[in-house]
């Protein structure tokens, strides 16, 4: 969990990964260099959960990617899942997505649907529902794997990018592209507080969204072999994105 500036949100966020109904066998909060009094709170959410919550400090602000990139490096368990300081999980969500992944031992990336939430969670997730295998050409159109959804495992060779991208989307854009088998269950397991285009966050300044999309497009050919006529009409399509976005952001103002 990359924590900056989070006092307000991290412990909603870290009781909804303690309340699961199968807890993780580690959790990792990095501070990246909040100097709020984000990292203090860190600390003492480890005294209170103990020694399962682990807290690592950033010297310098680095971005959400390159703070998971650090869990990353002295995690210890073969499988990681992410979650953001402003989301939070299902009570099922690590009982049901391990369960799916234990039975299909092929797939090294799986996310699922989210959803805002508006009021609090009612009832259980349901136990059977659908999955998807993802291809390159899908997850171009669209990213169809919010981070707070995805588990992968630890030994992928690819890593976060810095914040001059959308560090996540290129993330799932190369696995997938270098050929590791990728899933979405349909089944909502996470949800978001706030909108994902809303003020506050990375996503909610539009245009400078869509810049680290476009930088994470052009980023591909140079680390897979792609087309480039794929890669210019995904960047043309992520302008067209953007300007519905921009349309529908005014049109609510």
């Amino acid at each position: 969990m990359p924590c900056f500036r989070c006092i307000d949100t991290i412990e909603r966020a870290l009781s909804s990964v303690m309340l699961q109904s199968v807890l993780p066998a580690e959790v990792l909060l990095i501070d990246d260099a909040s100097q709020d009094g984000t990292l203090v709170l860190l600390h003492e959410l480890s005294k209170r959960y103990g020694s399962i919550v682990r807290v690592i400090s950033m010297p310098i602000n680095v971005g959400p990617g390159l703070a998971r990139n650090a869990g990353w490096a002295i995690a210890t368990r073969p499988w990681l899942a992410f979650l953001d300081a402003d989301d939070i999980w299902h009570p099922q969500k690590l009982e049901l997505q391990w369960k799916w992944l234990q039975a299909h031992p092929e797939v090294s990336l799986c996310g699922h649907s989210t959803q805002l939430l508006y009021a609090g969670l009612e009832g259980l997730a349901p136990h059977a529902f659908s999955a998807a295998r993802l291809n390159l050409i899908q997850m171009l159109i669209s990213n169809r794997l919010p981070t707070r959804s995805v588990m992968l495992r630890r030994d992928i060779v690819m890593r976060f990018a810095d914040k001059r991208v959308t560090e996540d989307y290129l993330l799932w854009l190369e696995v997938i592209a270098h050929g590791y088998v990728a899933y979405r269950l349909d089944v909502c397991l996470a949800f978001s507080i706030r909108p994902d285009f809303s003020p506050g966050g990375y996503s909610g300044q539009l245009w400078a969204h869509e810049k680290r999309e476009l930088a994470a497009l052009r980023h591909l050919p140079s680390t897979v072999r792609l087309r480039l006529g794929l890669i210019l009409l995904a960047s043309i399509w992520s302008i067209i994105k953007f300007m519905r976005r921009y349309a529908l952001n005014m049109w609510k103002k």
